[in-house]
């Protein structure tokens, strides 16, 4: 556990402290907040070219640090390297996306009435406070913070206390891409403390737990300030007995094991029609047994370490229970000796009774159901308070059609896995959050959208 006033960084790999940083104090945490206050009367009344600029250079530097960020994303949270690097260049994506489209997206829309004149206005909010996750620690914050700015709002990050450096490394790359100081500022601090600066603020955006959208909704709505929440998810990966059963399994295994299986947006629900459930069944497991676990440092490892050991207790526990409530282990099943927070690939084969098809799992474990037929798969795939992404898998159109329109959620993949894009909104529905990220809907959540008539 970090130490009082301080946060470590720690290597979940070797369990080495690579890093220790002093948490501000609230005093001095809204000390920092009245400058950016203060900055966002200057930022929002640039045009919204001049606040682009930044944007062009900011994917440069991505690009061109990609391995350098991705050394410290793999050294503080646990990612395969390989993976931390695309990271990077995602992120690059988003912020050459942007620059090329946001003046657009902002454009004021005219409208047709009875008036002289009607138009619809976009105008940003203020001071937008991000509360980000470890999980995607360099995506999760541009995703939200690009479009934010692009926009004329000033951004405040509170990062998860087990990627200062990541936290910091962002900020840095915003500055060197010459974004004035404080229109976008990391604060080093804990959770209670950004809970008190939420009245400060003019919108809250969180990515995290269910619970914790629960507590931030709270302290937003009684401040009525805007949010946005992109919370847990439980995702279902139906496949129908028409599949192509390889390349659903070989994406089944990256869908689900991806990021060490530390994704809200990972397949945990794997249901396969009964036609086709036993082949899918060896070829997953034999798939899974196959993924090389180790150093994530190393470009052939497939799955790293947990980002804490707290997370990879939590999952042991959820399995354990699984087992107890009827659930069969097919492969892994255990948690590896020696240093380093790491977990065997797992699948568990269900009957769709146990407690953890209503949980989320935060980690390697996967969740292997059968269904009896196409309405049944569809049934079970809408079972949880879970909404946020679902994949199918058929080449039948009018299942096809069926699937995405009945599929409760705010993502739907056919024959792919759910992966976000710059270009595409991107959220959930039921307690999987609300408000959306990216695209046209994702640049518009912070902003007044404000109606002009004239006569």
């Amino acid at each position: 556990m970090p130490e009082k006033n301080y946060m470590l960084s720690i290597n979940p790999a070797t369990e080495e402290i690579l890093s220790k940083f002093e948490m501000l104090t609230e005093k001095k945490a809204e000390q920092e907040i009245k400058k950016c206050k203060i900055m966002f009367e200057v930022w929002q009344n640039k045009s919204v070219t001049e606040r682009l600029m930044f944007l062009k250079k900011a994917a440069e530097l991505l690009k061109a640090n990609s391995r350098k960020y991705g050394e410290i994303m793999t050294k503080e949270m646990g990612k395969p390297i390989k993976q931390a690097i695309a990271e990077a260049e995602k992120c690059a994506l988003a912020c050459e996306y942007y620059y090329e489209n946001a003046e657009k997206l902002l454009a004021s829309e005219q409208v047709q009435t009875d008036n002289k004149k009607s138009y619809i206005s976009f105008e940003p909010l203020g001071l937008i406070l991000g509360i980000m996750p470890w999980n995607f620690p360099f995506w999760q914050v541009f995703r939200f913070a690009v479009p934010a700015i692009a926009a004329g709002n000033v951004c405040v990050l509170k990062h998860s206390s087990n990627v200062p450096q990541c936290a910091l490394t962002i900020e840095q790359i915003f500055r060197d891409a010459g974004l004035p100081e404080y229109v976008f500022k990391t604060l080093l601090i804990d959770g209670e403390t950004a809970g008190h600066l939420i009245e400060k603020a003019d919108g809250v955006s969180l990515t995290g737990s269910t619970e914790a959208g629960r507590r931030i909704g709270e302290l937003a709505g009684k401040n009525i300030k805007k949010v946005v929440l992109e919370l847990g998810g439980s995702d279902p990966f139906v496949v129908l007995e028409d599949a192509d059963l390889q390349l659903a399994c070989q994406t089944a295994v990256t869908a689900r094991y991806q990021n060490n299986g530390q994704s809200c947006i990972a397949a945990k629900r794997f249901i396969v029609h009964k036609n086709i459930y036993e082949p899918f069944k060896k070829k997953f497991v034999e798939f899974v047994k196959a993924q090389k676990v180790g150093d994530p440092m190393d470009e052939k490892t497939n799955i790293g370490p947990l980002a804490r050991d707290d997370l990879r207790d939590a999952l042991e526990k959820q399995l354990k229970q699984a087992v107890k409530d009827g659930a069969k282990i097919l492969a892994g099943g255990h948690r590896l000796g020696g240093r380093g927070y790491f977990f065997e690939p797992t699948i568990i084969e269900c009957d769709g009774n146990e407690k953890i098809l209503q949980e989320e799992t935060f980690g390697p474990v996967a969740t292997l159901i059968v269904a009896k037929d196409d309405e049944h798969a569809l049934r079970i795939a809408n079972s949880t308070e879970f909404g946020l992404g679902a994949s199918i898998w058929t080449k039948d159109e009018k299942k096809i059609e069926r699937f995405t329109r009945a599929l409760q959620a705010g993502f739907v993949a056919v024959n792919s896995m759910v992966k976000s894009n710059p270009r595409l909104p991107f959220g959930g529905i039921k307690k999987s959050g609300l408000g959306r990220e990216l695209s046209e809907y994702g640049i518009r959540e912070f902003v007044n959208i404000k109606t002009v008539v004239i006569n």
